[in-house]
């Protein structure tokens, strides 16, 4: 009895020669939707944050109440408030070298981390402990930073390593956890930031940890020679955080390690029946996203010459997970989102000391329309009755099914 496998006719193979440059061009063209979806995203996002602007500037205000008796005043003035805050968020952000630099400064972290989210998602995984890992490797460095006495560049190199290496143990209990209990990563990785929070402020109560002569909960600063070298305000971290983005890009497109996370992360049960081992995938992945997330607490505690502290972290943990989201979870992605979110945070210091003086706050809800639009592409091209592309399909979705 023949099935239906059996009469199937083979598909003959494209001859290569032919099919080839037509198909380059076509991947080549694949990103162009994804591009104008969020660069439409972030524009729509900043239209409503002009919006906003609009209605929290006082002078504006007070236009209202003789609006439909003089609707130009309130015109006028709404447009000398955005056109100030904006102008403000553009000049403070790129609008010189010193801004550039600090841009780049604040980016890097995030960069960072973001990369480490990106990874896990390819493989699969959403990691939200980011913030718990980024602790660790602070713990880490900082230790190896104000504690040991090593000679300038190998006492950097020996932090560094340290940072990376606490992220990543703290990554990889999580990664372990998932290979062989099935325990959710997400569960695990939310539970493990409130534990390395909690040993921050252990440590942080510990002789070994204080400062001498202080009652604060705070270390001595690292030592100058386990600083990254400076020029102006720009430090070595940031080189440190491109390369690290090249890095993840080869390991996800040019590696076997990296073939198998995206098959995992495609299909884990497929991926098992190939062959490879899932465990093992899931393990490492977590391992490397924590030394991600563990580099980008040292472009803090090595970059800034700064001190541990019980809000040392700030919320870049968690900021980095938005990175990886606006990326697309790719790494150009994540640099660029990264260096978004760097300019939107050093620009929006500068909206609030401009004449607008808008509130800092706002710069934050313009990072979450920005997320919020360029997370659901459907919503963007509804708006702006662009053509729906392949994008509408979330990465997350992805990571919700191990």
């Amino acid at each position: 009895m023949s099935t239906d496998i059996e009469t199937e006719k083979p598909t003959p193979e494209p001859a290569p020669e032919e099919g080839a440059p037509a198909r380059r061009s076509l991947a080549a063209a694949d990103w162009i939707p994804s591009v104008k979806t969020t660069v439409a995203a972030i524009l729509i996002a900043l239209v409503i944050g002009a919006i906003l602007i609009a209605f929290s500037t006082r002078s504006v205000i007070e236009t209202l109440p003789y609006f439909f008796s003089y609707p130009w005043d309130f015109f006028s003035e709404a447009a000398h408030a955005i056109g100030t805050s904006y102008w403000a968020l553009i000049t403070g952000s790129v609008g010189s070298w010193h801004a550039i630099a600090t841009t780049l400064v604040r980016a890097a972290p995030l960069i960072c981390a973001g990369l480490g989210v990106t990874l896990a998602f390819r493989a699969g995984l959403f990691n939200i402990g980011a913030q718990g890992q980024l602790v660790l490797g602070a713990l880490a460095c900082g230790y190896v930073g104000f504690s040991w006495d090593l000679p300038p560049g190998l006492h950097l190199l020996v932090a560094l390593v340290a940072g990376i290496l606490g992220g990543a143990l703290w990554g990889g209990v999580a990664g372990f956890l998932k290979a062989r209990t099935g325990a959710h990563e997400v569960i695990t990785t939310i539970m493990m930031n409130y534990l390395a929070a909690a040993l921050l402020i252990y440590c942080l109560g510990k002789d070994a940890f204080q400062r001498p002569g202080s009652d604060n909960t705070q270390s001595p600063p690292v030592a100058d020679s386990a600083t990254f070298p400076q020029v102006g305000n720009l430090h070595l971290g940031v080189i440190v955080a491109f390369l690290a983005a090249v890095l993840v890009w080869w390991i996800l497109n040019r590696s076997t390690l990296g073939f198998e996370m995206r098959a995992v992360g495609a299909n884990a049960d497929a991926s098992r029946t190939a062959g490879m081992n899932v465990p093992v995938v899931y393990t490492t992945a977590m391992v490397v996203a924590g030394g991600l997330a563990g580099l980008a607490a040292t472009m803090g505690i090595l970059g800034h010459h700064d001190s541990l502290s019980p809000t040392m972290a700030g919320s870049i943990g968690f900021d980095a997970i938005t990175v990886a989201l606006l990326g697309r979870a790719t790494p150009l992605g994540t640099v660029l989102a990264g260096l978004l979110f760097g300019a939107l945070s050093v620009g929006g210091v500068a909206m609030q000391a401009s004449a607008a003086s808008t509130p800092k706050e706002l710069t934050e809800v313009l990072q979450a329309l920005i997320v919020l639009f360029v997370a659901a592409p459907a919503l963007v091209q509804g708006m702006l009755r662009m053509r729906a592309t392949d994008e509408n399909k979330t990465v997350m979705a992805k990571g919700w099914g191990g």
